[in-house]
């Protein structure tokens, strides 16, 4: 017999991974999402461990130090992994994807906790780096095409939900991480979180599942668009890879990546050469960027099923933009409040760029292949992750190093802030340019 929804709630529906007439509610698989994105988040908290780790091994080279090369690996293996690994997650369902994204992170960290105690710095890379970096970008997409399955009525706030852990994972991984190696070391933190998480992840994975074939929630009546594939069918990630609307959606990320994350890489400094603050007061503001991406995650995503994905990313670049044209004036004014508010927009919109591209995916190729899809267009993160840095960082060594010595270096920033608003302009020209499939 059919699966059919209970008849008394819209959110409830029988799940054919599970036993027979087994009802599940599809809140739920949000909070798995959050369980397992939570805990692969905490990578972005990786600066708690710079510091002891570098003291463990004074004499490696520095080309090879584990607190710089695991960190960008790691990162560049999510990208990675999440464009290999994207097919095989649409194949086996998120919970097997799932179950080995906590397998493969929460025993990375083990690894390399094993590495730190015993000082191999090949062992901490081969853990945290390859390993870990594998379990985070299969973590990273498992949830997202079960969430838009799910929740075809409000995909942008399924996903927002499920991302914005991710976002979240960085506060509470900092403040855990900090506890813990005070009370522990470094080494035992970095295993004894390894086995949290792989905990609290494969929790999370056991809750993960398809909903039965065709369901839909009661009372839902899906928009008829004739010539938006979606309303037909979904295409394969192979089909969507020899679109334009493709390449656009992946330079729309990427350069929203590019901007916030070279603002990101140089945060702490910035404030300090700009506004004179002390470390420890950078440091605190730094803290505070992560919950407003966290929150932006979920707000933006939620805000796009209301006003349009399109809309959405045209809203951001035209605030950045503008945002990033007039910091360099209110630092040269000295107006930090001012400067403060417009970096915590900045950092919402960069956390809801991430979270509104899955549903993004979803409306133009369909919800069938939206996992391999979005592991694929991923590897913009990847991208802008060298990029951005790469901008703000050797353009404001190069302002600094024509400096007189004694001069303030206020204006330092104002070459790469004004590159990355040109490229944010570029990026409210490719979002104009989106247009659905056509039938053909």
């Amino acid at each position: 017999m059919t699966p059919r929804p209970l008849p008394d709630a819209s959110s409830r529906a029988v799940n054919k991974d599970a036993p027979a007439a087994a009802p599940i509610n599809r809140w739920l698989i949000p909070v798995g999402a959050v369980a397992v994105h939570i805990c692969i988040g905490s990578v972005y908290g990786w600066s708690t461990f710079v510091r002891p780790i570098t003291a463990l091994f004074p004499n490696d080279p520095s080309w090879f130090r584990p607190p710089y090369t695991t960190f960008t690996t790691a990162i560049i293996l999510l990208g990675l992994s999440s464009t290999v690994g994207g097919p095989w997650v649409e194949r086996r369902g998120p919970r097997v994807a799932a179950t080995a994204a906590a397998l493969f992170f929460g025993l990375g960290l083990v690894i390399g906790g094993i590495g730190l105690a015993v000082k191999q710095s090949v062992l901490v890379f081969l853990g945290m780096g390859v390993i870990g970096g594998i379990g985070c970008g299969l973590g990273y997409i498992a949830p997202v095409s079960t969430l838009v399955k799910w929740f075809p009525d409000r995909r942008g706030m399924a996903t927002g939900m499920a991302i914005m852990g991710f976002g979240g994972g960085a506060f509470v991984g900092s403040y855990l991480s900090a506890k813990f190696i005070e009370l522990m070391g470094v080494a035992n933190t970095v295993m004894a979180l390894g086995g949290i998480y792989l905990v609290v992840m494969l929790g999370g994975a056991w809750i993960l599942r398809r909903p039965p074939e065709g369901w839909r929630p009661a009372g839902w009546v899906p928009a008829t668009k004739t010539r938006n594939v979606m309303a037909e069918h979904s295409v394969t990630r192979n089909e969507a890879l020899q679109t334009l609307q493709f390449y656009l959606l992946w330079g729309i990320l990427f350069i929203n990546v590019t901007a916030g994350i070279g603002i990101l890489a140089q945060a702490s400094p910035m404030m300090q050469d700009m506004f004179l603050k002390t470390p420890v007061e950078a440091a605190l503001v730094v803290s505070y960027i992560s919950l407003f991406n966290a929150g932006g995650r979920f707000f933006w995503a939620s805000s796009s099923d209301y006003i349009g994905r399109r809309n959405t990313y045209i809203v951001f670049f035209v605030l950045q933009v503008a945002l990033f044209l007039l910091i360099p004036g209110w630092a040269a004014q000295g107006n930090w409040v001012v400067f403060e508010t417009a970096l915590f927009i900045i950092f919402t919109m960069y956390g809801g760029g991430f979270a509104t591209i899955p549903a993004f995916l979803a409306d133009i190729f369909g919800v069938e292949n939206v996992g391999a899809i979005h592991g694929s267009i991923l590897t913009a993160w990847s991208a802008a992750a060298v990029a951005g840095p790469v901008i703000i960082t050797e353009l404001s060594n190069r302002a600094k190093a024509a400096l007189a010595s004694g001069t303030s270096k206020i204006h330092i920033y104002d070459t790469p802030l004004r590159v990355l608003a040109v490229l944010l302009a570029g990026g409210f020209i490719l979002t104009t340019l989106v247009r659905h499939l056509r039938r053909e």
